[in-house]
């Protein structure tokens, strides 16, 4: 009766103790998830496209009037008969372009287009935040694979060194034997502490790519990658952010062109002011219309359009080279991924083998027929065939994830990660039209940059 009671006792602390590291266990969502969340690089390049968007702001302040006041206070020596020690004006001025041959206008649609690009950066970054916190997780799960093995590769050579003793204290092998099997055994030592080392630095890098450090992490399978490698190229060059940040410089660069060709357009600008002497009471009021253009600056404005014209150029290459340079990457991270894939296939039937042959080969040498050496080397050669498929697979699962990358899939959106998502146009949508401090859009701006501060 006891027996049983002590029996079903250990069953049930058996299940608490799976029940607990299952609950314990974390997924590689909860990894991208926290990667995404604390990513520092993220919280410094979001703030890098507020700036943009704010250039916006600036740009469209040029098309609206500019009120500015003045004081003035003189003091006149020596005092003249019948006039004041002390002269005092308040004035009130307002300025506003008519006319600028589009060159403001123009600008602020360049702005445009950078907050466009500042926004497909962001998207790149975010793909390059998840990618390494993918990588650092598989890295983390292999080297705990590889200190698995490494210690029952240990445990079994120590065997094998146990076992050449005892065949020598009976005269069945030479010191010889028992000195290779020292040497294996001292050998796996050294690499378990290598493999301990490395895994030491994948925590490390973990940490910093995930803001934490790594818990019990389970198996994870390669992402979903149904496309073709020619599909997969046609998509990056249509999605990916590199491309489309490319584009948008391109836009920029010919709007640029346009603004270099309105400075030998006439400017019109109307300006009033009201003043009042203080002394006196008198209120004064004037209105001017300013007409003005270029006749000759010395060679400046054709040089300015041929310039913007080279920068053109140079962004519409920059553009076919990150055309070229997305699909590189997809093609190299497919051939990656078909070689991990064909090397899993090959390396379980070379582990059989292996495996097959090792036990043989120790059976053998029980009996005599196989030395020392033969069942070193077995062992060996199932320890490398063993590693290889960790290797494999790790290399598999980074891969699929590379091609996602590649073609621009790899976004908290697109993995359905269980985060709150940064709106790039929430913030855009608050200052585009340069609200004034004091109005109720500028008070909501203040309210969300004191909450970013937080």
């Amino acid at each position: 009766m006891r027996g049983r009671r002590l029996l079903r006792q250990g069953v049930a602390a058996i299940c608490l103790a799976l029940s607990t590291t299952a609950l314990s266990a974390e997924t590689l969502a909860q990894t991208l998830t926290d990667a995404y969340t604390n990513s520092g690089l993220l919280a410094q390049n979001r703030a890098v496209l507020r700036a943009a968007d704010e250039d916006v702001a600036l740009a469209t302040s040029r098309l609206l009037p500019v009120i500015s006041w003045a004081a003035t206070a003189a003091s006149q020596a020596p005092r003249q008969p019948s006039a004041d020690t002390i002269t005092a004006q308040l004035s009130l001025n307002a300025d506003l372009t008519l006319f600028d041959g589009g060159a403001n206008r123009i600008g602020r649609e360049a702005q445009k287009e950078l907050v466009l690009a500042t926004r497909e950066s962001l998207r790149d970054v975010e793909q390059q935040v998840l990618l390494r916190a993918v990588q650092a997780y598989n890295s983390v799960r292999s080297t705990a694979e590889f200190i698995s093995l490494r210690q029952n590769n240990l445990r079994v050579l120590q065997q094998e060194l146990q076992a050449a003793q005892d065949r020598f204290d009976v005269g069945e092998v030479t010191r010889t034997d028992v000195a290779l099997a020292q040497a294996s055994v001292a050998s796996a030592q050294s690499l378990l502490a290598t493999a301990r080392g490395d895994a030491e630095q994948a925590a490390a890098e973990f940490a910093v790519a995930v803001g934490r450090k790594p818990g019990t992490l389970v198996a994870v399978s390669p992402a979903p990658v149904s496309r073709t490698e020619n599909e997969a190229e046609t998509l990056a060059v249509r999605n990916h952010p590199q491309v489309l940040q490319a584009q948008h410089s391109v836009t920029v660069r010919e709007l640029g062109i346009k603004v270099a060709e309105a400075a030998y357009v006439p400017n019109a600008t109307l300006s009033g002011r009201v003043g009042v002497d203080a002394n006196t009471g008198i209120v004064g009021r004037s209105v001017t219309l300013s007409l003005g253009g270029p006749i000759y600056n010395g060679g400046a404005l054709p040089a300015g359009v041929r310039q913007a014209q080279a920068q053109r150029d140079q962004a519409r290459a920059g553009l076919h080279l990150a055309s070229l340079s997305v699909i590189q990457q997809v093609s190299n991270a497919y051939a990656v991924l078909q070689a991990a894939r064909a090397s899993l296939q090959s390396t379980d039937e070379q582990v059989r083998a292996a495996r097959v042959a090792f036990e043989g080969i120790r059976e053998e040498a029980t009996l005599g027929a196989r030395t020392t050496l033969d069942v070193l080397n077995a062992e060996q050669n199932l320890l490398n065939a063993r590693a290889n498929v960790i290797t494999a697979q790790e290399a598999e699962v980074n891969a699929s994830y590379a091609v996602l990358s590649a073609v621009g899939l790899l976004t908290a959106d697109h993995l359905n990660l269980p985060v709150q998502q940064y709106d790039p146009a929430a913030y855009y949508n608050l200052v585009k039209d340069a609200p004034a401090a004091l109005s109720e859009q500028g008070q909501a701006l203040d309210r969300v940059l004191r909450a970013i501060g937080q």
